[in-house]
């Protein structure tokens, strides 16, 4: 079944539960994802504008936007008016598409996955979800990749709360881990006798 199917079908009707909605159309969705990905390499190398653009292009099936600097800073050697970064606004089909691959293709390829973190909302209903690199989308063969760079993908949902957007997710999903982080076990030194 579609995320876009599901969430009509099933997570509605487990919402409206959850948290007591009146009306069907109180119920919280997902109104657009955006992409975001920095550029902040392209001061010592020029062509990294060019991988950015292409690799946010493939994995969105969009053309990207130019995001440009608002004002100057010397500190970091940014002009006004100079390109920053990039992004992709997808919306309707396009963002269930994406969503579907995201959580059934792209999350479980991603290298020692231990679930997303519970903690990235932000404070209005959205979640904001990083990636180190961008090699786990299937559309970028591991052999192409020469220049890394990172990616956040941001969902915009209409829920007003943290708890009812997490109960959203929760329910189309979303693989969120409990907060708990494995700690390390150091190997105890023997300690020799003489």
């Amino acid at each position: 079944m579609k995320l876009q199917e599901k969430y009509k079908k099933e997570v509605v009707a487990v919402l409206r539960q959850e948290f007591g909605y009146a009306n069907i159309m109180a119920v919280p969705t997902i109104t657009k994802i955006t992409l975001n990905a920095g550029v902040g390499k392209a001061l010592q190398d020029p062509k990294y504008l060019e991988v950015v653009d292409s690799v946010l292009a493939r994995i969105s099936g969009q053309q990207p936007v130019k995001t440009r600097s608002k004002k100057s800073i010397a500190a970091f050697k940014i002009r006004e008016g100079m390109v920053i970064g990039f992004k992709v606004t997808l919306r309707g089909g396009k963002m269930w598409n994406f969503l579907d691959k995201m959580l059934s293709v792209t999350l479980p390829r991603v290298r020692d996955f231990r679930g997303i973190n519970p903690k990235s909302f932000d404070g209005q209903g959205n979640y904001s979800l990083g990636f180190k690199d961008y090699i786990a989308f299937p559309e970028i063969r591991s052999d192409e990749v020469e220049k890394p760079h990172g990616l956040e993908v941001v969902i915009t949902t209409t829920a007003k709360t943290n708890a009812e957007a997490f109960g959203l997710l929760k329910a189309l999903g979303f693989p969120f881990n409990d907060g708990v982080k494995e700690k390390k076990v150091k190997p105890k030194k023997e300690k020799f006798k003489k």
